[in-house]
């Protein structure tokens, strides 16, 4: 039987028992996936560690749980892969953070290019999504979220990375990327607003020494399309 996983801020893996205070985990526990005792559920610490752990009391205040079994989680992608991708109108960058998290991508920074039309996102919102999306995918780490960055300072960043792929329709076809990324561990992904790159956007790209330029086929793809099949195809490659 499957097992829910959860990712605790901090917890010491050296004690054999652990008490969990979190009012809102404890709401999840008794309210809506009704645990009893006898249960067992999958704890980690967001740093690659876990353990299979037995509810052994619950009640309106705190869950207590006896840790059976200690393990490192073998599911995290071997690629560092960094996701910068313009904020998004509406549900739409929470749709890229959810399903980003969900195939593998380690960081995901905001950015404000010349035809972003949003310019803010909700930070506590976009961590819980992040959270869950990790837990429900068996990660062994939460993604981390930055703060926002115009397009000039991503790019500055970025710098720091093996490799950057910078999505556009005038790139390379997509076939060539799997050679492009070999031997590379820290990637980064640049996808563009629902307006798309504006040219001096991606000329300025195009002579950064780490940057490589491809597109994602003929088909024109909505943004947060596009940031999701990137992200998967840079992680997964």
């Amino acid at each position: 039987m499957r097992l829910h996983r959860f990712i605790l801020s901090s917890f010491n893996f050296s004690n054999k028992s652990l008490k969990i205070i979190d009012a809102d985990l404890v709401n999840q526990f008794r309210k809506v996936l009704r645990f009893k005792t006898g249960d067992r559920v999958i704890l980690g610490n967001g740093k690659m560690e876990e353990v299979v752990a037995e509810i052994n009391e619950i009640n309106n205040e705190f869950i207590n749980v006896k840790i059976l079994e200690f393990g490192l989680n073998k599911k995290e992608p071997q690629i560092h892969a960094i996701l910068y991708c313009s904020i998004l109108k509406r549900e739409n960058f929470e749709l890229v953070a959810q399903k980003a998290t969900e195939v593998g991508i380690k960081e995901i920074t905001p950015i404000i290019c010349k035809r972003t039309v949003k310019l803010d996102i909700r930070r506590d919102r976009l961590e819980k999504i992040i959270k869950e999306a990790a837990e429900q995918s068996a990660r062994g780490v939460v993604p981390a979220l930055h703060k926002a960055l115009v397009f000039e300072q991503a790019l500055e960043r970025a710098k720091q990375s093996d490799l950057n792929i910078f999505f556009d329709f005038s790139g390379r076809e997509i076939n060539g990327l799997k050679d492009t990324l070999s031997g590379k561990k820290k990637i980064g992904i640049f996808v563009g607003p629902e307006g798309g790159w504006e040219e001096s956007e991606i000329e300025i790209a195009r002579n950064i020494d780490n940057f490589r330029i491809f597109n994602l086929g003929k088909l024109s793809l909505k943004a947060e399309t596009a940031a999701v099949i990137s992200s998967y195809l840079i992680c997964q490659l």
